[in-house]
């Protein structure tokens, strides 16, 4: 087989299928093959049928069809899969040839997978892509990490594919070694979650509380969407919220409340708890939807239990715009959560991650690409050390505007027993961040009384620890000390 492709991608399912018609589209060459010969031939003689794109039957023919180095993209299941397709790659692959990883594998897997290739005197990258079906078609944002050396080879391609903002700038570069771009996705995700879960609570407030119908949400979503909370995913519920049925009914009142998650959610809370990150708002998110999920005994509860009957007697209108401030705000925590764990990770793993060029690469493509990311970027671009996004004077006077309107939606929604899980953990916890002096001095005391864990005293240098005898029967040996 004569080598024709700059690339070659296996896994023709919705991702795979529509960032090979997006990388033919940009000039490439591009090879496909899938496990299930029947989807490769499917593919040619449909949407690639008369494309610079070539159907291998096998995996050697697949190998066989791509220049030097050859760079494979999997766009297959994470976990095993992926591990398998390595093992099954490797022996039809010269020195310098790359392996590229483009699902949503965990990060860890990825420091693995890079050191595992690296000794078979391969590269391997693995690169987080957003943007869903329409993303991957048209042009997703891509965060590639592992191994750096590989990073000239496939940059055109990753750059030519992905979206463009600010004139042309594309939404990939280099995140950093080993699991980084994995672990940015990751964080991504999560910050995916909470966007999404903040803007359900909201939706409920309207439904339940202001008697909102469809349309009308329509309308305020549509109007929000043209304002400072311009967004991908306001814009979808923006869409949402008109679809009708065949029946005219809203499609969306017909959809049952529970919601699934594919693991990335969760994987980010618990990494927080491991780097002892406060991620609360994205980790709410997915307790939310674990809630979901316990249908049928949420509609057994609600025989049994009761709450508050819904009132409102307020303005309308005036409470639209406080939903708009608290969704606003509490949508800035989560991009604040999120950049605190992702400095958090950077330190624990020596990555060197530029934090306003992941903004950037969130702008366009992506499910969380909104108008506010661009103040993201100018905020660490002004300060790259910047330990909090919360600190910056753009996002300090946001808070400051919004924070009487998200109060009182937290009020209100508390009062009418609407569970607004989100919204009040992002208020928690920039409550909790502005106190200069939080209760956790008793808490300490407590640890101390019961399990001798020691404690440091406001009068004596910090790292100083000392036990008290708060019984008279313990004596004076303590345990060791505690991490924070």
């Amino acid at each position: 087989m004569k080598q024709v492709s700059d690339i070659g991608v296996i896994g023709i399912a919705v991702m795979g299928e529509n960032l090979i018609l997006n990388m033919e589209s940009k000039g490439f060459h591009v090879s496909a093959f899938n496990r299930t010969v029947d989807k490769v031939e499917n593919f040619v003689n449909g949407r690639a049928k008369g494309k610079n794109i070539y159907g291998a039957m096998s995996l050697e023919d697949f190998v066989g069809s791509l220049k030097s180095p050859r760079k494979v993209m999997l766009m297959v299941k994470a976990g095993k899969p992926v591990d398998d397709f390595i093992d099954l790659l490797i022996p039809h692959l010269d020195k310098g040839d790359i392996i590229i990883d483009g699902g949503n594998s965990h990060f860890p897997d990825t420091d693995r997978r890079t050191k595992y290739v690296e000794s078979k005197g391969l590269y391997f990258i693995g690169t987080g892509v957003s943007g869903g079906e329409e993303g991957a078609l048209l042009g997703p944002s891509i965060m590639p990490g592992g191994s750096k050396a590989a990073w000239e080879s496939v940059k055109p391609i990753f750059q030519g594919i992905a979206a463009k903002v600010d004139g042309g700038v594309p939404c990939c570069d280099w995140v950093g070694e080993n699991g980084a771009g994995h672990f940015v996705k990751m964080v991504h995700n999560g910050i995916e979650y909470g966007d999404m879960q903040l803007i359900n609570e909201v939706y409920q407030i309207m439904k339940d509380v202001l008697g909102m119908d469809a349309d009308e949400m329509h309308k305020v979503f549509k109007e929000w969407n043209e304002g400072e909370l311009d967004s991908y995913l306001i814009e979808i519920t923006r869409d949402i919220l008109a679809f009708k049925d065949d029946d005219g009914v809203p499609m969306v009142d017909k959809i049952l409340d529970t919601a699934g998650q594919k693991g990335t959610g969760k994987w980010t809370g618990t990494v927080a708890l491991e780097l002892g990150i406060p991620l609360t708002l994205i980790t709410e998110s997915v307790f939310s939807r674990c809630l979901s999920a316990l249908k049928n005994e949420r509609v057994a509860a609600a025989k049994v239990l009761s709450g508050p009957e819904i009132s409102f007697t307020g303005d309308k209108k005036a409470f639209i715009n406080d939903l708009r401030d608290a969704l606003y705000a509490a949508k800035v925590i989560s991009y604040a959560q999120g950049y605190q764990m992702m400095k958090a990770a950077a330190a624990e793993y020596g990555w060197n991650l530029n934090y306003g060029s992941i903004a950037l690469m969130w702008r366009g493509g992506c499910i969380i690409r909104s108008r506010f990311l661009g103040n993201i970027k100018e905020a660490f671009d002004k300060n790259p050390d910047l330990a909090n996004l919360l600190l910056d004077p753009f996002f300090a006077d946001k808070m400051k505007t919004s924070q009487a309107g998200w109060r009182r939606v937290i009020s209100t929604a508390v009062m009418n027993g609407i569970p607004v899980p989100c919204l009040s953990a992002g208020l928690t916890y920039f409550d909790g961040y502005r106190t200069e002096r939080l209760p956790a001095n008793l808490l300490q005391a407590q640890r101390d009384y019961f399990g001798a864990h020691t404690y440091e005293r406001i009068d004596k240098p910090r790292g100083e620890f000392f036990h008290t005898n708060w019984t008279g029967r313990g004596g004076s040996t303590s345990s060791t000390t505690y991490d924070v």
